[in-house]
């Protein structure tokens, strides 16, 4: 079955596997090690993050690797640039009463 994404994420524990894989292939055992839980509990943790196609999958041997495919963040990057569009909206806006506020003042 596969997930939605953000429900891949939402999880802290599973963003912050994302952010360990992000830069460094590591064995799920080098994972658990970053974490004060279960190796079953991690495992569970990347099976999510694995059916949601975000991590990539590379066999070396006996162990299995896991990285991030960063090309599947894209669909989260294009979620949030609506909301970037927005808050860039009202700063300006409110950059414009702060020039406005300021003005006022140096006119007294």
């Amino acid at each position: 079955m596969k997930r939605d994404i953000f429900q891949a994420i939402a999880d802290p524990t599973r963003r912050a596997i994302l952010v360990l894989v992000s830069s460094t292939a590591l064995t799920p055992n080098a994972i658990a090690e970053q974490f004060q839980t279960t190796r079953q509990a991690v495992s569970k943790h990347i099976k999510i993050l694995n059916e949601c196609d975000l991590l990539e999958e590379k066999k070396l041997g006996r162990e299995i690797y896991y990285q991030l495919k960063i090309d599947k963040m894209k669909e989260v990057d294009q979620w949030l640039e609506q909301f970037k569009a927005i808050w860039e909206q009202r700063f300006s806006q409110l950059d414009q009463v702060l020039i406005n506020l300021k003005s006022k003042e140096n006119e007294n």
